[in-house]
């Protein structure tokens, strides 16, 4: 029996997408990704006082708790291959977050470690955690500028990030004569908590779905693969990298040379480290002024060739026995340089890759972070109850920084942002 037509379908609305979330302004970018990339320091410098007291606690040498430096930043280079191709195909923000927990857990291991091992342990899955945002903040940047614009960036998050030195081995100390060195992992788990709050709120995802690339393995290796056959690449990325050894092979040594062969008090060592940070934060920002005049590549070689100089200075210092008065003058220009070597070394390298910024960060930090902890542990390994291993070493690193940049360099033109390159393939 017929029941007459039908009444039309009703059309069922569909809703519209959500809009994209809006991208942060250039300053809370720059405090979010400085906040981030300053957990790496601050995981090093802020228990650098508690050296002597780490070493009597567990009844072992400075020289041997110098090697759980060493260990944190081999957990910096082995972490960093996964974060990478992980923001490649997740997103920036997901591997950021779990990142965070990771050390913030670690963190709690590392207070509650009843001898040296385990302690050196728990730092190497601290390191793990916290490389997730040194590699995803560089990817974060080369997601949203141009090389250019990228310069400025780099050298704006060393502004933030050179706060981390001045102020870390002062809360450090402060912290130990307070509650111990236990304390101190207390307060950085503290720290990535809040860091990942912060983040969670005020850093929307800078690589949009259509972007991310979602290949298996093979392709993730492919990636890691065309980066180290870029040789310009590899060499911007060990030059950057040696100098920023260096400065690990500083901090590494710093402990044993200023409070134990200098005999400068604890309290007062976090002195000594804001002035060679207040050095680094000036050269950054002079970096911003003269590498759009002078040349990227040109300011960078130029920050390497200062910083072979001062080390030769300081090396000679060493070998004569001099005190403070002639190393400190020495170290304060070799480590000022990074923040003139890095931003334009690492715009350079990142800027020759267009899809997979991720992997090619990662790649860049596993280079850097490997050459640091081979630094720390030569100094460990090398000392004699001188300052000369500290000094040979970071002399070392320049001269090897010095050769990398010597050839010259295929010229890169200026990309645009890396998210926007992605959409077209990698070149």
């Amino acid at each position: 029996m017929s029941h007459g037509p039908r009444p039309p379908a009703r059309a069922v609305p569909v809703a519209a997408p959500a809009p994209p979330a809006p991208a942060p302004s250039r300053l809370r970018l720059t405090l979010l990704l400085g906040a981030l990339t300053a957990l790496g320091p601050l995981s090093i410098d802020m228990y650098l006082p508690s050296f002597p007291a780490l070493a009597g606690s567990l009844g072992t040498s400075v020289a041997s708790v110098q090697l759980t430096l060493a260990t944190y930043l081999a957990g910096l280079a082995f972490g960093q291959l996964l974060y990478g191709p992980l923001s490649d195909r997740f997103g920036r923000r997901p591997p950021l977050l779990a990142g965070l927990g990771l050390y913030g857990a670690a963190a709690v291991a590392c207070a509650v470690a009843p001898t040296l091992e385990l302690l050196a342990a728990a730092r190497f899955v601290q390191a793990l955690g916290g490389c997730a945002g040194i590699v995803i903040s560089r990817a974060v940047v080369r997601d949203r500028f141009d090389v250019r614009d990228s310069v400025h960036m780099y050298s704006m998050l060393m502004l933030v990030m050179g706060a981390a030195p001045i102020l870390a081995p002062l809360l450090g100390a402060e912290v130990l004569a307070i509650g111990g060195w236990r304390a101190i992992f207390v307060v950085l788990a503290a720290a990535a908590l809040a860091l990942a709050g912060a983040l969670a709120l005020g850093l929307p995802e800078s690589l949009p779905p259509s972007a991310r690339h979602r290949h298996g393995l093979a392709e993730v290796l492919r990636a890691f693969g065309r980066a180290l056959a870029d040789r310009d690449f590899v060499r911007l990325s060990l030059a950057g990298g040696a100098i920023l050894a260096a400065m690990f092979a500083y901090i590494a040594g710093s402990p044993f040379v200023f409070i134990q062969l200098f005999g400068i008090p604890p309290g007062r060592f976090g002195l000594v480290f804001g002035t060679n940070a207040v050095g680094l934060i000036a050269a950054s920002q002079a970096n911003r002024w003269l590498a759009p005049r002078v040349g990227i590549a040109r300011t960078m070689r130029g920050g390497i060739a200062a910083a072979l100089l001062a080390y030769v200075a300081l090396f000679l210092a060493a070998r004569a026995g001099a005190g403070p008065a002639f190393v400190l003058p020495a170290i304060l220009v070799g480590v000022s340089c990074v923040g003139i070597v890095v931003p334009n070394a690492t715009a350079l390298a990142m800027g020759r890759f267009h899809g997979q910024v991720g992997s090619a960060s990662a790649v860049l930090g596993v280079l850097q972070s490997a050459f640091g902890a081979a630094t720390a542990t030569a100094v460990s390994a090398l000392a004699d109850g001188t300052a000369r291993p500290m000094a040979g070493v970071m002399l070392g690193c320049a001269l090897v920084a010095a050769a990398l940049v010597a050839p010259r360099l295929r010229a890169t033109e200026p990309a645009g942002p890396g998210v926007a390159s992605s959409r077209r393939g990698a070149p």
